[in-house]
């Protein structure tokens, strides 16, 4: 029988490609192909691309062009081969085959025809695929986390956003299909689900024919995960019946990703968000009023076409006013393909930076203040690494979302990939210290 070859993958993005990744490696695995984890050593390595913005696209090129000059066999998947399928197995002789955003389940039969010595272009031209729990899948994240799927694409047209057209419109997974992966991921030892799709609060549209996000949340309740975290949650989807299944659902977590983008009812017309600004206030307002102990992340973009000093004023006093635990501030990146490349008004990038730097100051001081109150408390940390060097663990409490929030840093003795007690001492800016108190968690719940 032929050897057959390794293979790495270098995954960049965002979470949602993670989860295509994790499916590649899983059908290559159940194929018998070896996975390495060193590109040097591996016969292919698939690189997971993001074009979203300009500079991931420029990161996506670099690793591109180092694996190149590597003279690897590279296969090119992702948002930049479906962006760019028409050009870049030209530009990039090394690159075996181009692997779309609807395509990644094919991944297996685009090793075999490469290893034939095939050139594949295996892209689907409106991506439509959404794996679901029977397709295998190789978690790359720590033990105790993984990210669910509930369904993939968006049915909006913002004016800055090219997503629609790297991953197509919403299609969603059936709750029976999410629920038996959760049960899956729990039996693997997951501690922490969190819940991914473009627009989170719209799942289930496509296929039930109205959001069906409280349906899932309370589906979801009686799989023995303790923290079930959702992420890209449009505050106008937060609906009664979404907030009652927050409340009443011990292991979902009161950590309302909201991803607004601006303040100003002027701007977000021109960004042709699907609600208008004025109601941030009172919607904002009424999650607070309803969840009280909600930890709010948020995210704006600075500097798009026409935003003018007061916008950027009313902004900047929206973010001050409702004392957000997190916020991310992106500058507007003018993409090739959307409506707003060609808006008139565009902002220096100097003048984007300023915004960002300003709005970026004035948040670290209401983190910092947001993370004082939390010293003195006992809370649930959730184990994921220990420092080599001095032994103290590192993890994060139920306020802190992977990779995008802060980490606490904790004294002691606990089991990675668990839940243990921990007394926070101090904190700063964005990170918590503490040390352990119990192993065992108090609840599933949300403990403040």
């Amino acid at each position: 029988m032929r050897h057959k070859p390794t293979v790495a993958v270098a995954h960049l993005g965002c979470e949602k490609n993670r989860v295509d990744t994790e499916h590649m490696l899983g059908l290559l695995v159940k194929a018998g192909y070896g996975v390495d984890n060193s590109e040097e050593l591996a016969d292919y390595v698939i690189v997971n691309t993001c074009s979203f913005i300009e500079s991931a696209r420029q990161e996506s090129v670099r690793t591109l062009v180092e694996l190149a000059e590597a003279n690897k066999r590279i296969v090119i998947a992702g948002c930049l081969a479906q962006h760019f399928k028409d050009d870049l197995l030209e530009e990039l002789p090394e690159a075996v085959a181009l692997v779309g955003t609807g395509d990644y389940h094919k991944i297996v039969e685009v090793i075999e025809r490469a290893e034939a010595g095939e050139r594949i272009k295996a892209i689907s031209e409106q991506p439509t695929y959404i794996a679901d729990e029977t397709i295998p899948r190789y978690r790359t994240t720590s033990e105790g986390v993984a990210y669910l799927r509930i369904a993939e694409g968006c049915d909006y047209r913002c004016a800055f956003c090219i997503i629609p057209h790297l991953r197509g419109n919403q299609r969603s997974r059936p709750i029976e299909s999410i629920v038996a992966e959760a049960k899956r991921l729990a039996s693997e030892g997951v501690r922490e689900l969190i819940l991914i799709s473009q627009i989170t609060t719209n799942y289930g549209v496509d296929i039930y024919g109205r959001p069906k996000l409280a349906e899932l949340l309370w589906a979801l309740g009686e799989v023995d995960i303790p923290w079930i975290r959702m992420h890209y949650t449009y505050p106008t989807g937060l609906t009664p019946d979404v907030i009652q299944a927050i409340q009443e659902t011990p292991n979902v977590l009161p950590y309302l990703d909201l991803p607004l983008q601006h303040s100003h009812p002027e701007i977000l017309r021109a960004m042709n968000r699907p609600w208008q600004g004025r109601v941030n206030d009172s919607i904002v307002e009424q999650l607070k009023s309803a969840l009280p102990d909600a930890v709010m992340r948020t995210t704006f973009i600075v500097g798009f076409p026409g935003e003018t000093d007061e916008h950027f004023e009313h902004l900047l006093q929206f973010v001050q006013r409702h004392q957000f635990d997190h916020v991310g501030v992106f500058t507007f990146s003018p993409e090739s393909g959307t409506p707003a490349f060609n808006l008139p008004n565009q902002l220096s990038q100097v003048a984007k930076d300023q915004r960002r730097e300003e709005l970026m100051f004035a948040q670290q001081e209401i983190s910092f203040r947001r993370h004082q109150l939390e010293v003195g408390k006992v809370v649930d940390v959730l184990i994921e690494q220990e420092n080599p060097l001095t032994g103290d663990l590192i993890g994060r409490s139920a306020r802190f979302a992977p990779d995008v929030d802060g980490l606490v840093y904790v004294k002691g003795t606990a089991t990675l990939g668990k839940l243990a007690r921990v007394a926070i001492e101090a904190a700063d800016t964005y990170d918590l210290y503490g040390s352990v108190y119990s192993e065992t968690p108090a609840s599933a719940s949300f403990v403040q």
